[in-house]
Parts: C-alpha cells; structure tokens; sequence
C-alpha cells in the first residue's frame, strides 16, 4: 500500500513538474512582455531555459518583434548594435527587454549590468515576412540525403540535397543555385535560417525563377579538414569536384539549364571563397553570386597564390573583368584572426568589384561571423540577384547600376577607439 502511495505521488509530482515547463509559442510570450503579465516569468524560464537565460542568451521574436531575458543580480540592460542601452523590466526573478526591430537585416546585442558586459555580444536575425510560410503558398519537395563519393578528392563522400518548386512541371529544365553548407538549410520546417520558406514565397512571387537548389555539404574523409580543403584553395579542383561528381548526380532526377545566365551559387565563410572563386574561374558556369561572410584571406595558400583568397580584392581589379552579378554580406564585428580581417578584406572586396565596374552589392552590417545576417536578408538578395531572368535568354551582360557608380568607395569613417 506504501509503495502504492509513493508511486502515486511521484507521478503526481512528474505530471505537474511537466506542466509547469510546457513551453509556449513565441506570439505568446510576446503577448505576455508586451503586458507584463504574472505568468510571464515561469514562461520565459520554460521556454527559453534556464541556462540561455543566465548566460545573457535567451531570446525570441517574429516578425520584427522580440523578447530578451537575463537572471542578474543587477538592474541590466540591453544593447543592440551600438544604440543607448534599453533598461530591462522585472518578472519575478528575470530581467526582460520587450522591442520592436526593422525586419530583413540581424542585430548585435549585449547585456551590460555595472558598466559590464554579461555572456559577451550575440546574433539576431529579424526575419520578415517573405522568410515565413504563408498561408496558400505550396511548398517545394525536398530531396536526400544523397551520398556523393568522389574521385577527384579520393576517399571523401558528401551529402547533397536538391529542392524543386511545387509549381515545376517535372520536366521543363530548372534555373540552379547551389548552396554551399547546405546541411544547414535543410532540417525540419520551420528552419533555422528559413531558407525553404523563403524560396516557397519567392517563387509564388514570381521575383525568383522556377529553379532547383542544390545544397552540398562539404566532404567528410580521412583529413578533418576536408571542408577547408575544398573551399579555401583558388584553384578549380572543388569547381570539377561539383560540376563533373556532384551536379551530374542530381541531373538524373532533375533537368537543369546548363548557360552560366541561368545558375547561380552561394556560400558562407570558407563558402563564400569558394563561391565567388567558381564563378570568377569559371563564369562560363555561373554567373550569379552569393557570399556571406566570405572568407577573402590567407586560411590556406598555394604555390600558385601563397595569400590564398586573401589576394582576391587584387586580382579582381587587375584582371580582366568577368561578367558576374555579386552580393557580397558582412559585418563590423567579423573575424580578425591569423589569416587576416574578414571585415576589412570584404570592404576590400567591394571596392575591387566597385573600381572594375562590377554588377556587385555590398550589404554591411554589424554582425559577427554568423548567418544570421545573411539569412535575413534573403528575400531581398535573391530577388536582386535574379531580377530581370527572362527563361527566353541565355546571356546577359551585367553592368553597374548609375546610381551605384555615383557612390564613393567603401571607407571605415570611424575607429573603436578615441
């Protein structure tokens, strides 16, 4: 009978403890900082979780608006980018920020108590409206994993998977992006960097054409750096790598359209290298391109380029002008590290494309190396990429906005430091 009791009690005690740490939506803790409602506090631990919250990372938002937690001995507040510090409000024992923020581009924040930082800077995308499933929009069909083995780098395998719109007849041949790092972009809905929703609502648009994405992971082998292997080198060994072992693969289930007007490719980081490296060497293959965060230095040298990507902004000036159309995504807060500053080497980027004359946007942020920025503003980079694609074409000679020419170079007008 005791035993009985316990037993009972116990599970009493399990069945109220997982009530009281139920999470809730992201609109309803909205709902709950916008009105400092009384169950705002145990919500926010539930949902959030006790260890982001203590350690300054605990965040939430839809659509511009978010909610920021913190535990703190305290009265903290909130930095976002380099605006004045908003005070935070008591719940209970948690500390909380309410804003609203413009859509389409990421945020930097800080929680700064005592003068202090606490947990160091993070990351925020504030996604917007087309980066969201939508009612009535049909959604593409995802495809994979696949494993692709390969010759050309013996011994190594990757996954690919392809994305085909819901609106393709199965058998007109599709416009292609490929994805570097794709992995990333292809785990359950909704997805971290909303990237399938976007090109769901994009397609609908018709501000993007009927196209397959390809997103490839980078190789897994016998050398743990495979990834920087393939990316980071300017040569076109990783160009072969996915025109002759990867893309042939996916063209089996899938047609696609071969005239370099019709394909684009991305990549973040060593990808955005590794993008802008296959165009450039071959832009025979691809003529649109988009990189975040693009590691434009020295990670891995060659005889042949002994600064590796780090001699790009010269060679673009230098040589002879390919017929590309390129955004380019960075932040102020990015990488400087031993092989050179991301940030600098990408403001060095789009003066190069600037100078030779280059179809380029150069969208800057305050960002760290993270995708949250360039997830954000997807919406409006692909539109601006593939804007003017007309199926009927095969060509098309980018060239420089007026509006753009008319603009000075990129400067950095003010330092860190007095």
């Amino acid at each position: 009978m005791r035993t009985s009791v316990i037993q009972t009690s116990i599970a009493v005690l399990c069945l109220t403890q997982a009530c009281l740490a139920e999470k809730v939506s992201t609109q309803e803790l909205l709902r709950l900082a916008r009105t400092r409602a009384s169950g705002l506090e145990q919500a926010l631990r539930d949902t959030l979780g006790e260890d982001n919250i203590a350690k300054g990372k605990a965040a939430a938002g839809e659509q511009g608006d978010f909610v920021w937690a913190l535990t703190s001995d305290k009265g903290p507040s909130l930095q976002i980018n380099y605006d004045p510090p908003i005070a935070a409000f008591l719940a209970g024992g948690v500390w909380v920020v309410q804003a609203t923020l413009k859509t389409g581009t990421a945020y930097k924040y800080t929680w700064i108590a005592d003068g202090k930082p606490i947990g160091g800077s993070n990351n925020l995308a504030a996604f917007g409206p087309d980066s969201y499933a939508k009612s009535g929009v049909p959604e593409g069909k995802l495809t994979g994993p696949i494993e692709v083995p390969s010759k050309i780098y013996p011994e190594v395998k990757a996954n690919v998977w392809y994305y085909v719109p819901a609106q393709w007849d199965g058998v007109t041949p599709l416009a292609l992006q490929v994805w570097g790092d794709g992995q990333q972009f292809t785990g359950a809905r909704p997805g971290q960097w909303r990237i399938l929703e976007t090109l769901d609502n994009l397609t609908a648009q018709k501000r993007i054409p009927l196209m397959v994405s390809v997103f490839i992971q980078a190789g897994t082998g016998p050398d743990r750096n495979q990834r920087s292997i393939e990316y980071d080198p300017v040569t076109d060994t990783y160009l072969h790598r996915l025109l002759d072992e990867i893309l042939p693969v996916v063209a089996k289930a899938v047609p696609m359209r071969n005239d370099a007007y019709s394909r684009a490719i991305q990549g973040l980081s060593s990808g955005g290298i590794m993008a802008f490296n296959a165009a450039f060497t071959r832009p025979d293959t691809f003529s649109r391109v988009l990189t975040w965060i693009g590691s434009y230095t020295a990670i891995r040298p060659t005889p042949g380029h002994p600064e590796g990507g780090g001699e790009y902004p010269t060679m673009v000036r230098r040589e002879a002008k390919r017929n590309l159309r390129v955004w380019l995504q960075d932040g102020s807060e990015d990488l400087d590290v031993n092989p050179g500053s991301w940030t600098l080497a990408n403001i060095g980027m789009a003066n190069a494309l600037k100078f030779k004359g280059y179809d380029y946007h150069f969208s800057f942020g305050v960002g760290e190396h993270s995708d949250a920025h360039g997830a954000a503003e997807l919406p409006e980079s692909l539109t601006w990429l593939w804007r003017g694609y007309e199926p009927s074409k095969t060509s098309e000679e980018f060239v420089q906005d007026a509006a753009e020419k008319d603009q000075p170079v990129w400067r950095i007008v003010s330092l860190n430091r007095k």
